[in-house]
């Protein structure tokens, strides 16, 4: 896959913001994002007929600007909805799965919280890894604790060349330090869900993104 399509990898349910989530993901797309996941997770979350005909509406919004559309966990959506790949974790359905399951072309990104779990993503045939938390964060009830930029580091020197993304409560002020410790980009939900201006923070992002990455 392209590195650069993890520079501002944004994440997005309607239960991540107040607003209405499709205003919120065009205003992302506008900003810049290169690549985006649906995870439709927690309390309050949609189910059913309404998750799927949001996850429909996300993935148009993202084809018009020509933004790569993924899927949390639910194969069956991603399958459903005609999805450009999903994302798994470590306690989901494994990458020989569902690669057995999916489109050759399709994207497959697995979590990874240590350099184990990473070197084991790399040898299963993931595409990219998403490599945290690294800092903590409210978004998800059940995540591991904190890895830091130095864990995000130990992962890179064990991984080599494969594609990075950094997740968890990531902040514009982080990038800097992530992209020097290894990341190709990072990972957001409400650093830019829960934005006054979605749009111009999506851009911020990807700037500082843009930036570090050729000063490397």
């Amino acid at each position: 896959m392209k590195r650069d399509l993890l520079q501002v990898y944004f994440i997005l349910g309607s239960n991540n913001t107040e607003e209405d989530p499709l205003y919120v993901l065009e205003e992302a797309l506008k900003g810049g994002i290169t690549l985006f996941q649906f995870r439709e997770k927690g309390r309050g979350a949609l189910e059913g007929v309404a998750k799927k005909q949001l996850a429909i509406q996300m993935k148009e919004l993202c084809h018009q600007y020509r933004v790569p559309f993924l899927v949390n966990d639910d194969v069956p959506l991603a399958l459903g909805v005609e999805a450009d790949g999903v994302h798994v974790g470590q306690d989901d359905m494994s990458i020989h799965e569902v690669r057995k399951m999916v489109p050759s072309n399709w994207l497959v990104g697995v979590s990874s919280t240590n350099a184990e779990e990473a070197i084991q993503a790399k040898k299963d045939g993931a595409d990219y890894i998403g490599v945290g938390p690294i800092n903590s964060t409210n978004t998800k009830t059940d995540a591991k604790q904190p890895i830091g930029a130095e864990g995000l580091q130990e992962i890179r020197e064990r991984v080599g060349d494969l594609p990075i993304v950094a997740i968890g409560g990531i902040r514009l002020g982080h990038v800097i330090r992530l992209v020097q410790s290894g990341a190709d980009g990072v990972s957001v939900i409400s650093a830019i869900s829960q934005s006054v201006n979605p749009r111009t923070t999506a851009g911020a992002f990807l700037k500082h993104a843009n930036y570090y990455s050729r000063e490397q």
